[in-house]
């Protein structure tokens, strides 16, 4: 029988070989850690479709982030959850709002941590949407403001990065504007250009106590069929001024994560999000199938898609992966 003069299993004899030919790197530092905190004290609630993740009051979450310090992790993501709601989801721009606190405290112990801060209204409008309503449709115009109001408060508070994941139009360059007029212009826009209206937000809604009361959120998330329109929603972010953008969820879509990456001059970032997480969680529980070597896998192929910068839950237990 004829062999060629290449076998590519020559390089893959034993582990040392492997590493060598290795073409996707996954390192501790391109992962972030969603964090969700709540008012009060003493407060540490598990979220039952996320095993592993808590809603903390601000007090409880610095031993959190003691550990993600002491992984090496160079950031993470707030969400907050709010002590009240209203239609204009007035507590997401407060100064004594759950995010703002959190990010002064963990600054103040931590002053290298990268903090990313998610500008959205859904945790903290009464009706649940990302925006103002104008009866039963968002009224994306009038809910700019507030979006910027939400962004420079997270500035004042001394986030590093502001992160909107509202889907309205013309969003990213109204939050710059404000950033830079109210006199940070170091802080950076994460533009979640690409997100899509997906089933895989579902355990999230029960962390962030976000899901809406009507309706859903189809009128201004992207159709997951879209392709070519989640480039022209890029291509907008970055013209009005984002500084890096994000695809959101990461797996269905690693195919957008890839064209982002190869058509645009940004940093890409992808959203391992809730549902991918607790999908492995839930079949490893079962015994159908490895989770250390599932959730490797899957950051790598999220990773190997184009992805600079991974948000994700797995964050501290890859790390401690990574760096054994």
């Amino acid at each position: 029988m004829y062999f060629p003069a290449y076998r590519p299993r020559r390089f893959r004899r034993t582990e040392n070989l492997r590493r060598m030919i290795r073409e996707t790197i996954l390192a501790v530092d391109q992962l972030v850690y969603p964090l969700f905190v709540m008012p009060g004290r003493d407060v540490q609630n598990a979220v039952g479709s996320m095993p592993g993740v808590f809603q903390f009051s601000v007090d409880r979450v610095m031993a959190e982030v003691d550990e993600i310090a002491a992984l090496n992790i160079p950031g993470v993501l707030l969400f907050g959850l709010p002590s009240m709601k209203d239609e204009r989801g007035s507590e997401a721009f407060s100064e004594s709002g759950a995010v703002q606190q959190a990010t002064r405290a963990i600054k103040d112990r931590y002053p290298e941590l990268v903090i990313i801060t998610d500008v959205c209204l859904c945790e903290y409008t009464s009706h649940g949407h990302c925006g103002l309503l104008r009866g039963h449709e968002v009224d994306n115009d009038a809910t700019l403001a507030i979006l910027s109001k939400v962004a420079v408060s997270h500035a004042s508070a001394g986030a590093d990065i502001v992160a909107p994941s509202d889907m309205m139009d013309g969003r990213v360059g109204v939050i710059r504007r404000s950033l830079d007029e109210s006199g940070f212009e170091g802080v950076s826009v994460l533009a979640y250009a690409a997100k899509y209206c997906s089933a895989f937000y579902g355990p999230f809604r029960e962390a962030a106590d976000s899901a809406p009361q009507f309706g859903d959120r189809r009128a201004y998330q992207m159709d997951p069929a879209n392709s070519d329109e989640a480039m022209r929603e890029v291509a907008l972010d970055i013209e009005e001024g984002a500084d890096m953008v994000m695809v959101k969820p990461a797996l269905p879509y690693l195919d957008i994560i890839r064209r982002v990456k190869d058509e645009f001059d940004r940093p890409v970032a992808a959203y391992n999000v809730s549902g991918e997480y607790s999908m492995i969680k839930a079949a490893a529980a079962c015994g159908w199938l490895d989770e250390n070597r599932v959730m490797m896998e899957t950051l790598t192929a999220i990773r190997r898609a184009g992805a600079d910068l991974i948000l994700t839950y797995f964050a501290k237990d890859a790390a401690k992966l990574l760096q054994s």
